[in-house]
């Protein structure tokens, strides 16, 4: 029969068992509730099936839609129908033709009615360790009113979990038939719901253990239902140090005053075709000649694009990708969950070691959640947080606007979760237009307060002296200063 009350029933859906804390406490009865479409019957398959795979007998009460049908598409999504037993109660079974006025559920009842003797066999033959009833609601309609309802469900989950089974029943709730009354007599709620950006599944009841609170989310596949937990940052370690790391540039390295500290965030913010990605990538080529694993997630250009550009200024990438020290993946952000992509990335850390994650950019990363600014900014926080929190070095890349002109640190308003801000800048200087590099923001040390050019050819990036000889680099149209005139005015100060 079922595991003792210290351990868990897994649901089969291993999002959804850390959401619980680990599961299901056995000998329990729990709802699934959501709209029609939602996935509640897939849901109660991955039960199901996760009892068959250990061992246990798994008994689906069907109440509702054709046999054939329920099999044929559990079967598709990959359900192992034949080792599930099935007791079929649907309108189109024999045991509704029989009698249309059920009473059910009642033990001292259980002789006088057809449906009643057909669900109580069942159990008795199965005994089962977990049961789905899909959908709980559909005995509604089989008796006079509300109070015989609540009355006979409270008996029929009394029985199944006198029978030592762990129960998993769906509901729809509807205007007509509201569900909220359901509540008592459950040890535990699944709600499946539909966000603005996607599906959601929370669980607002549990009795026993504390559940993983937080914004979830879960996509139905071609295997069935995937679930995306919320993430959380969890701790930082206490013997976690803030090693420096180089980007293999020794004056960018003197403006990051010896680099960036590992286990920190840094926003690298800049116009288009500014060199943002080139230069978050060179901290990645400076890490991998140190075998650490650096991971990319791109939202705004596809891979081959990303792979052609670092080749042509002399980034290796491709041994990269060979020996391991680099993962590129292309994010198509309309089609992921902020909860989806923080499990991809979650997988790279704890799953592959990942050293150095790169997030370019944040504003294709804002389409996952459908432009709201407030929850991308605490998905971002927690992002980073997570990161910091597990020792990896995180690059987001910020684009802005303006090509020149007004200056702004980032586009985004994310400036605050930064530990590092490093900006580049397109300059106008005697009709030429080139780049600069500065420094805006360092938590951890000190940096240097100037900017220098900034350049990137076929052989890499360069970056120049201080540009001390101009003036309003900022602003985008900098003015030359006359150096002997500057200096004749300090000297003239300082003889006063």
């Amino acid at each position: 029969m079922t595991s003792p009350l210290s351990e868990r029933a897994s649901t089969g859906i291993v999002g959804l068992d850390e959401v619980l804390s680990g599961g299901l406490v056995p000998d329990q009865s729990y709802m699934v509730r959501g709209q029609a479409g939602s996935g509640k019957t897939i849901l109660s398959f991955h039960f199901l099936q996760q009892g068959v795979d250990e061992g246990e007998t798994a008994l689906f009460i069907n109440l509702e839609e054709d046999l054939r049908d329920l099999k044929a598409n559990a079967a598709a999504l990959g359900f192992d129908t034949d080792a599930i037993e099935f007791l079929d109660l649907s309108p189109s079974a024999d045991a509704f033709v029989e009698d249309e006025s059920y009473e059910v559920f009642e033990p001292a009842e259980v002789e006088r009615e057809p449906l009643t003797d057909r669900i109580v066999e069942g159990v008795t033959a199965a005994e089962p360790d977990r049961v789905v009833v899909d959908p709980l609601t559909q005995l509604r309609f089989l008796l006079s009113d509300d109070y015989q309802f609540r009355k006979q469900v409270v008996g029929f989950m009394r029985f199944l979990k006198d029978r030592g089974a762990t129960v998993l029943f769906t509901v729809q709730n509807t205007e007509s038939l509201p569900t909220d009354d359901l509540e008592f007599i459950t040890d535990g709620t699944v709600r499946l719901d539909a966000a603005s950006y996607g599906k959601t599944v929370d669980v607002p009841k549990f009795r026993g253990s504390a559940t993983q609170g937080g914004d979830h989310a879960y996509r139905v596949t071609d295997s069935g239902i995937e679930v995306y937990p919320a993430l959380r940052p969890g701790t930082r370690g206490e013997d976690a140090a803030f090693e420096q790391v180089s980007a293999g540039i020794p004056e960018i390295d003197e403006l990051l005053h010896g680099g960036i500290e590992r286990g920190t965030v840094t926003i690298v913010s800049g116009p288009t075709g500014v060199g943002k990605t080139t230069l978050s990538t060179q901290f990645m080529k400076e890490a991998a000649g140190r075998g650490e694993r650096s991971v990319i997630f791109l939202f705004e250009e596809s891979r081959e694009t990303f792979l052609a550009r670092s080749r042509a200024v002399n980034i290796p990438v491709d041994e990269m990708l060979e020996k391991g020290t680099l993962q590129v993946t292309e994010v198509e952000a309309l089609e992921r969950s902020p909860q989806e992509f923080a499990r991809m990335v979650r997988e790279e850390v704890e799953g592959e070691s990942a050293d150095i994650v790169m997030v370019d950019g944040i504003s294709g990363y804002r389409l996952t959640l459908r432009g709201e600014d407030e929850t991308m900014l605490q998905q971002m926080h927690a992002l980073g947080r997570y990161l910091k929190n597990a020792g990896v070095t995180a690059i987001f890349v910020d684009e802005t606007r303006n090509v020149t002109g007004e200056f702004r640190a980032t586009m985004e308003n994310v400036s605050y979760l930064a530990d590092n801000i490093v900006f580049l800048r397109h300059i106008e200087v005697g009709g030429e237009l080139r780049k600069a590099i500065g420094v805006l923001k360092k938590r951890t040390s000190d940096f240097e307060r100037t900017i220098r050019e900034f350049k990137i050819t076929e052989h890499g990036i360069t970056v120049g002296e201080p540009m001390s000889g101009l003036r309003g680099i900022l602003s985008g149209t900098p003015e030359i200063v006359d150096q002997d005139r500057t200096r004749g005015a300090e000297r003239g100060d300082r003889d006063e």
